[in-house]
């Protein structure tokens, strides 16, 4: 009877593992190459370990649309509603180098979309506060976050031209939408010490700013090209519902 059973699992079994769990496998691949082929590969010299591994790790699957999941490690943007995009993986993850993440470091980030940004940096600091101005995003990615077990990220929906001050100072700052100019609030709430990394100008002319608070002398410097929705509430027009 045993032998028979174990015999009628072969048979029912013989095209491995259920479909769930082929998935994924496929996916930890699918991240393997994305990290091996956009990140450090020639042209995407991305060196910091600590960001290369996280990167490997956190599924970006879990927070694009269902229909999206078979593009969720390509190398471009994929939309997550209400007007708004998931950055390229390779955009996250240069964000994020430019910032040295500490393990200690309390991080203030604006813009949450979806979620991922913050999922990566909560693996790289101890707490995250992000802020997003289209609520039902904000709650959807606060949900998500919660699902796949990240407890050191809060996520409000409010405009993000204000920053969090009751949580300030902040270690660093990463800003996913592009403001006109840096927001000096943001500034203000920055460590002496800290680092902002934030999409500036409007249209198509976007950089890339890093900025250094170091006393009273704020040191920045363009260091990509980029094309990011823009900030919106405070610093501009009203957000997409």
């Amino acid at each position: 009877m045993a032998l028979a059973a174990s015999l009628a699992w072969l048979v029912g079994n013989c095209d491995g593992p259920p479909a769930a769990a082929r998935k994924d496998v496929s996916m930890t691949d699918e991240r393997a190459k994305m990290v091996r082929e956009q990140l450090a590969g020639p042209g995407r010299d991305l060196t910091n370990a600590r960001v290369l591994e996280v990167m490997g790790r956190v599924p970006r699957h879990e927070f694009v649309p269902a229909i999206e999941h078979d593009e969720a490690y390509h190398d471009h943007p994929l939309p997550i509603g209400h007007g708004q995009t998931i950055s390229q993986p390779y955009i996250v993850a240069f964000m994020t180098e430019a910032l040295d993440p500490k393990p200690t470091d309390r991080l203030l980030e604006i813009g949450t979309g979806s979620g991922y940004q913050a999922a990566v940096l909560s693996e790289l600091v101890a707490e995250v506060y992000s802020i997003e101005i289209v609520k039902p995003l904000a709650e959807q990615a606060q949900e998500t976050l919660q699902r796949l077990g990240y407890q050191n990220v809060r996520v409000k929906a409010g405009d993000g031209h204000q920053g969090w001050p009751e949580h300030a100072p902040f270690d660093a700052i990463i800003v996913t939408c592009a403001p006109e100019r840096v927001p000096q609030p943001l500034v203000d709430q920055l460590r002496d010490g800290g680092k902002m990394i934030v999409p500036v100008g409007g249209g198509f002319q976007q950089e890339l700013v890093l900025l250094e608070k170091r006393g009273n002398e704020v040191r920045q410097r363009a260091v990509l090209p980029v094309r990011f929705v823009p900030m919106t509430g405070q610093a501009g027009d009203p957000p997409a519902r």
